[in-house]
């Protein structure tokens, strides 16, 4: 067992690591698992959680039903190394046997340094820390039928776009995709953002799930890739992510930065609304910077990740799919708001926990970004409309038996 004076050593010794720069930084975008996640041997993070344990135990059972439906022979790249299906059952299963014992903080540490393989993400290319943000479970005003002022369709999928994946025909593309449509015989890109609001390329063909009061909060449904529709009726509708048009995710916010719009330091989901408000001529402008755009469909029960399950407020993570497995056990330490009676954030406070990767998104890209789920409510689109901090993040495998994979 650590003592307290062990404990504090070990994260002088991890803190001078880092200062000494001896974790590799990233000179170029990671393409591959290998080159995203480092093997972490010695200098261990400290393994303690500020969540309740009953939110993680129901996000890691939800993850196995998820593995569960695959090939148990279905490959999970690890970095350098390759797991089967069954083994990261497995190692969820040590896991949750480790959250049933009556374990002190010191010894699920040490247990989780004894029996599984971490790893650590490498960042940003010139930086070796992850840059975490947020996003949330909006709630915005709708109707089934359009009609002042429900003027601003969200649409499904259109049978149209095509998604073809492009390791089919050449090896070298595995794990690469490309979006598009078919015009004259040929594959072409589908339409932007501009060419679909703007033109209203897609209108009249049935395609329009509901009408909602204002174009931003499309652009913010579809930033979060899923929320509640409130009808007039009283009743709730789910929505969440279909397929996106294939365009590359430009941010809006660095956008407005670049023009002047809003400082740095300012920038957040709130201030971005707050100025498309006062400066409405400057809406379609500031929107159709990022020709991105994303398709819904209705959904039964509450937002699902890409790995098709429901997502756990606090313990569910956004990455990028390419290069950490998906459904992974993660571990993060990062920072969140602390936020008074008036809605306003008061400080940020240092926190670590372990999460779930469930889920992806257009903006979460290389191996130095996160996003986290913080559900719904005010407490949550504050903490996501604000969130931009860098911290720690690290991914768990349970260590195979000698002579195993």
């Amino acid at each position: 067992m650590l003592t307290g004076r062990a404990t504090y050593l070990r994260h002088l010794l991890v803190l001078a690591l880092a200062l000494c720069g001896c974790y590799p930084t990233l000179t170029k975008e990671p393409r591959h698992p290998e080159e995203s996640m480092v093997p972490v041997r010695f200098f261990h993070p400290l393994f303690q959680d500020d969540m309740d344990r009953d939110s993680l135990v129901s996000a890691v059972r939800k993850n196995i039903c998820y593995l569960n439906r695959l090939d148990p022979e279905k490959p999970f790249f690890y970095g350098s190394r390759i797991f089967p299906c069954s083994h990261v059952i497995e190692s969820y299963r040590a896991f949750l046997s480790l959250m049933e014992k009556d374990l002190t903080p010191e010894e699920l540490n040490e247990a989780i340094i004894r029996d599984f393989l971490i790893y650590r993400a490498a960042g940003r290319v010139g930086n070796n820390h992850v840059l975490f943000t947020g996003y949330f479970e909006p709630v915005y005003e709708a109707s089934l039928r359009p009609g002042p002022p429900f003027t601003y369709p969200i649409y499904r999928k259109p049978d149209d776009l095509i998604i073809t994946d492009l390791s089919l025909f050449r090896p070298r593309f595995k794990g690469e995709k490309i979006t598009g449509r078919i015009e004259g015989g040929r594959l072409v890109p589908y339409f932007s953002r501009r060419q679909i609001v703007d033109k209203g390329l897609l209108k009249g063909r049935g395609l329009e799930i509901a009408w909602l009061k204002d174009p931003v909060d499309v652009a913010f449904l579809q930033i979060q890739g899923s929320g509640r529709l409130r009808l007039p009726d009283g009743q709730t509708i789910c929505v969440g992510y279909s397929a996106s048009n294939g365009h590359p995710y430009h941010s809006i916010g660095r956008y407005m930065i670049d023009k002047g719009y809003l400082s740095k330091q300012e920038i957040s989901m709130q201030s971005i609304r707050r100025f498309l408000s006062e400066h409405p001529a400057k809406t379609g402008e500031i929107l159709n910077h990022n020709p991105s755009y994303i398709f819904f469909r209705p959904l039964k029960t509450g937002p699902l990740g890409n790995i098709g399950v429901p997502l756990t407020p606090g313990r569910s993570l956004a990455l990028d799919s390419r290069l950490f497995p998906k459904g992974a056990l993660a571990f993060i330490s990062c920072k969140r708001p602390l936020i008074n009676e008036r809605g306003q954030i008061t400080d940020w406070k240092e926190f670590s926990r372990f999460m779930i990767n469930q889920d992806t998104g257009g903006a979460i890209k290389g191996a130095g970004r996160a996003d986290i789920f913080f559900g719904s409510g005010p407490y949550a689109e504050t903490a996501a409309g604000h969130l931009k901090h860098e911290g720690e993040l690290y991914i768990l495998v349970k260590k195979p038996q000698p002579g195993g994979e």
